[in-house]
């Protein structure tokens, strides 16, 4: 793994646009198309507006798969991430082929549907975040190590939906939906390569956790160190707490 602290999230997202890029590029050129996962939320507005800023990518050549989403919210809520997607990925860059989670639909019915879809070849890059309790998509802890399941229907903790309240996604945590459809964690990990995009001093304790402590489904983000091919973009504010060792200042 390899880990990379910026000066501030403008610049984060900037270097992981252009890695990003890179790797859809590199897949279309090698068969002709690009299977890409997209992560959601406030940690990743700023690199996904620097991504569909970067000139030729053939975006009409990439497939999209969604990581997560809340059971209950319809697409017209501001906090919903297929809203989220649309708006700020699909609709910009024209991707025509897209598998959102429908978070109105039968859960089970949607795990089904989608997870066929995306073990149905290779994935070349996914771009994922890492939460303030250091969960992967919305896999908090402790998070399921095991299952072969691409898609789950998860319980979200007090503190993933804190997190969606105290970034202005929903008023109140009375508002925040308690489960949602999140990709597995072992199916993250078959990705090719892992671009992980951590900007913010709130999550500085998360990702000392998870890079520094024990690999444990209790710091679900922990696993990524487990990946032959992960660069984890960090901002000075998101890396403040990592020992010198653990990084490569740009």
């Amino acid at each position: 793994m390899k880990t990379e602290v910026f000066d501030d999230k403008v610049s984060l997202a900037k270097a992981a646009a252009l890695q990003a890029a890179m790797a859809i590029r590199q897949a279309i050129a090698r068969k002709g198309s690009a299977r890409i996962i997209a992560a959601t939320g406030t940690s990743q507005i700023e690199f996904l507006a620097a991504l569909t800023r970067v000139p030729d990518v053939d975006w009409h050549k990439v497939e999209l798969f969604h990581l997560d989403e809340y059971i209950g919210i319809p697409i017209e809520h501001p906090s919903s991430f297929r809203k989220y997607l649309l708006e700020r990925l699909i609709q910009k860059t024209g991707i025509e082929k897209y598998h959102l989670l429908d978070g109105e639909a039968n859960p089970e019915d949607v795990c089904r549907k989608v997870g066929r879809a995306l073990i149905a070849a290779p994935v070349d890059v996914a771009f994922v975040g890492i939460g303030e309790n250091g969960h992967l998509a919305f896999n908090d802890p402790p998070a399921d190590f095991e299952t072969e399941d691409s898609y789950l229907i998860v319980a979200l903790d007090e503190a993933c939906r804190w997190q969606q309240v105290n970034e202005g996604w929903f008023s109140t945590l009375s508002e925040v939906p308690e489960k949602a459809l999140s990709m597995s964690v072992r199916q993250i990990l078959k990705s090719n390569e892992i671009i992980c995009v951590v900007p913010d001093a709130r999550k500085a304790q998360a990702v000392r956790l998870c890079f520094e402590g024990q690999i444990s489904p209790m710091a679900p983000a922990s696993i990524l160190r487990d990946h032959p091919n992960v660069t984890v973009f960090l901002d000075r504010d998101s890396g403040q707490l990592l020992s010198r060792e653990f990084i490569s200042t740009s």
